[in-house]
């Protein structure tokens, strides 16, 4: 079965602004709900439980053998628990979420066959684009925010109450929470539009995944031209603790937080205009699926 829709449909009359917003809510509210209902989100589901099951696992050992371990204190937790959120969190978990959610935005409804319903809509299809990412950064954002505020919260367990309050509230702990939190919400924001425009120009998204998984970790390696081509970089830039790259990492100034922000945000802005467009002149074609 070949089904093929080239055309765009012609703006709504009245104040088109106001018209296309209200449609680009719609969208996004239409995908968000199939986000938590949906076969395909149980593996992002799976991605944000690991890290708070191993934070857990960690919490209730100390806890139960703690007279045994000997504890290293809050401030050094932090750089423990900052190489663990960007090997683990930002690097794993986050980056294969989006590469779930963002790559099946456009090429999951191909597979099932359902893409064309949304072209027969009178809607602007870089509208219905731009809906969809929305609803997928709300999604993921969501969900890994959840689960970096749950790991935070599991390494103070075992230090007691009035330790946690000390270091959460007159320390760096809340500061330092809610920078993880805004790094979270900038890596699904950057990973997926990267994704978002990736299943929609490639046929097998997974081959420009596993490129860009490649030159992401690559990136402690590369000089520092090279490496500010990549989006990890400006994410790690964002980390509130510095860590030890080891004897392996070339050694690189970090970007500042005012280049860093609006870099990806003018990078998630860039790749969804870019995707706007190529949903414009996209032609559905079930023959080969």
């Amino acid at each position: 079965m070949s089904v093929s829709y080239a055309s765009d449909p012609t703006p709504a009359t009245g104040p088109v602004i106001g018209v296309w917003w209200r449609q680009m809510i719609g969208v996004a509210r239409l995908e968000f709900h199939h986000y938590f209902r949906g076969r395909r989100s149980w593996g992002v589901w799976l991605l944000a439980a690991a890290p708070v099951a191993l934070l857990a696992v960690k919490a209730v050992v100390l806890i139960l053998f703690g007279q045994e371990i000997d504890f290293i204190s809050l401030a050094n937790e932090e750089g423990v628990y900052a190489e663990l959120y960007e090997a683990l969190i930002l690097r794993l978990c986050i980056f294969f979420g989006c590469v779930v959610v963002f790559i099946n935005l456009f090429r999951g409804e191909v597979m099932d066959r359902t893409l064309h319903y949304y072209f027969l809509t009178p809607v602007r299809r870089d509208v219905i684009a731009a809906g969809k990412f929305l609803a997928g950064v709300l999604f993921t954002t969501l969900l890994f925010g959840g689960a970096t505020l749950l790991t935070r919260l599991l390494i103070y367990p075992p230090y007691g109450r009035a330790a946690m309050m000390e270091h959460f509230v007159s320390g760096p702990g809340l500061t330092n929470t809610l920078a993880y939190l805004g790094v979270t919400a900038l890596a699904c924001l950057g990973y997926g539009s990267v994704f978002l425009l990736a299943g929609m120009l490639t046929k097998n998204p997974i081959i420009p995944a596993f490129i860009i998984l490649f030159w992401e970790s690559l990136n402690i390696f590369l000089p520092p031209p090279l490496r500010q081509t990549s989006v990890i970089y400006y994410l790690a830039s964002l980390i509130p603790v510095s860590r030890d790259m080891g004897f392996v990492g070339i050694p690189v100034a970090p970007a500042s937080p005012a280049l860093a922000i609006p870099g990806l945000i003018g990078l998630a802005a860039i790749m969804l205009f870019i995707a706007g467009r190529r949903a414009r002149v996209m032609e559905v074609d079930y023959s080969g699926d």
